[in-house]
């Protein structure tokens, strides 16, 4: 009775385990189909949107004529040389997945990925 029992706890685990994945797949593949966005904001304002799956290389008129050189090739956007003093946004690398971004305070520049 007790090994029969322990089977069956072991089936219910292998099952919910293979539903699990199987939901992880379907939603890893849906997020591939779909081309992201990235937003390019200014001072609070979009002024750019461009796709992921694009390739992309062109400055950023930032707040008060700074600039930063946007770059965005094989589904990786990256801010590739700038103006401000620190260089942080350069130091940042690059963003792919939703929610991240990058930004350069001095030029008050954001760039998202939706």
């Amino acid at each position: 009775m007790k090994s029969k029992k322990n089977r069956n706890d072991f089936v219910l685990i292998l099952v919910l385990l293979a539903v699990i994945l199987i939901g992880f797949l379907i939603v890893r593949l849906q997020r591939q189909k779909d081309a992201f966005t990235v937003d390019v904001s200014v001072d609070g304002t979009t002024v750019a949107t461009y796709r992921l799956d694009e390739e992309i290389d062109t400055w950023i008129d930032g707040y008060q004529g700074g600039q930063n050189h946007l770059v965005i090739q094989d589904g990786c956007a990256r801010i590739e040389e700038a103006d401000c003093p620190d260089k942080l946004c350069v130091k940042q690398g690059t963003v792919s997945e939703s929610g991240e971004s990058l930004v350069c305070l001095p030029n008050r520049v954001v760039v998202a990925v939706k």
